[in-house]
């Protein structure tokens, strides 16, 4: 416990912990300061340390490239920390908790021990040709090499779970004028955020809500209606409708149980749609989906049921194995997949060295063992101050 005091004022009764290196998170002596969470005590106290010699703010991720920088965690943990300030769900933050935990370091420091188990075998039949090896040493290269491909083959074939359980989850609302998609983005965001009136072509760009759906972190998309226009701006928004709607995770198509389905969304049911009837309240349809009524609430918890249930199925191996959750990442995986490639039709030893050598520089970006300084950047200018 420490009385804080600056030029005879008390600025706070705080608690001072001490943490010794290498056992702090940076690797360093670090002290650390519990202070009450005023404004006014946290600004007193920084103004304070400002003033002392050899004391300056951290710069945002300075303390977790420390900790980079003295070997306490590797590149993949250090993302980790970023997602974890930035983690809105629960499944976001369980994502996040893995990776920091190491299940993906773990995963490829594991390829990289065998990536440089398999190049010095390649280069001893370059450095000894002389020398008694076994015969055909190279060949016998060829099984593990194979089963490396294979196994960052599946790594890679995800379907983007972890990177867009990162991002979040676009769901887009399509449908014709006034099938009720603003009114049905007001009663999922329980506020109201999208202007609804009975004139057709209300909406005209996309807006945007985001939900936290059963842990999963969603963006509702709501969309122009799909008619034919000769306005320019209404067709601009019918455009972006069917961009939006392409890209999305999933999609909600509404059809107003008053009418007869409308062709434009019909040819966008697919696989990823749920149908939705709207306006129950006023009609009954013989097409078949999940009949909601907006303005009463009926339906709207069988949808969200399954849109749930919908997500489970899109992102059930997330919590099972380790995901992607980066670009980065997958580009650096898919060059080390190149270069086994190479290595396995490669007609000499040293082109069989050479690309198992760019391979485990390719992974070795990923965690940064190597040829990393023009990542450190672009990774911790992400973070939060000091943090």
């Amino acid at each position: 416990r420490l009385e804080l005091k600056f030029e005879n004022q008390i600025l706070d009764d705080a608690i001072a912990l001490y943490f010794a290196a290498p056992n702090s998170f940076t690797g360093e002596d670090v002290v650390e300061l519990n202070l009450h969470g005023g404004r006014a005590v946290v600004q007193g106290v920084l103004a304070a340390l400002g003033k002392m010699d050899g004391l300056r703010l951290a710069e945002p991720g300075e303390f977790t490239r420390r900790a980079f920088e003295n070997e306490k965690l590797d590149l993949t943990q250090a993302e980790a920390i970023a997602d974890l300030i930035h983690a809105e769900t629960s499944l976001q933050r369980a994502q996040a908790l893995g990776q920091l935990g190491g299940g993906l370091s773990d995963l490829y420091h594991g390829w990289a021990g065998r990536l440089t188990k398999l190049l010095a075998h390649a280069e001893a039949e370059i450095d000894f040709p002389d020398e008694d090896l076994p015969d055909g040493i190279n060949q016998k290269l060829t099984p593990d090499i194979q089963t490396m491909i294979s196994e960052l083959q599946n790594h890679l074939n995800d379907g983007r779970r972890g990177e867009r359980l990162r991002d979040g989850i676009q769901i887009a609302i399509i449908g014709a004028p006034n099938a009720g998609k603003s009114t049905l983005l007001n009663a999922l965001a329980q506020r109201d955020v999208a202007i609804v009136t009975e004139i057709a072509g209300t909406t005209r760009d996309v807006i945007e809500v985001h939900l936290d759906l059963g842990g999963y972190p969603v963006t509702l998309l709501d969309t122009a209606g799909l008619r034919a226009t000769d306005d320019i701006v209404e067709a601009e928004g019918i455009r972006r409708a069917h961009s939006r709607a392409r890209d999305a995770d999933l999609k909600l198509c509404l059809f107003d149980s008053r009418m007869e389905p409308d062709a434009a969304t019909h040819a966008l049911v697919d696989e990823n749609s749920i149908v939705v009837l709207t306006k129950n309240d006023l009609a009954q349809s013989g097409i078949r989906g999940i009949d909601i009524s907006a303005t009463n609430g009926k339906g709207i918890d069988d949808l969200l049921a399954e849109m749930t249930r919908r997500l489970e199925e899109i992102f059930s191996t997330v919590r099972d194995v380790p995901s992607l959750t980066r670009a980065r990442h997958r580009e650096a995986l898919e060059e080390t997949l190149s270069a086994l490639q190479r290595a396995i039709t490669a007609q000499s030893a040293e082109l069989i060295a050479e690309d198992l050598r760019l391979a485990l520089r390719a992974l070795g970006r990923i965690t940064g063992r190597v040829d990393v300084e023009d990542l450190l950047d672009k990774i911790f200018r992400d973070f939060c101050i000091g943090k």
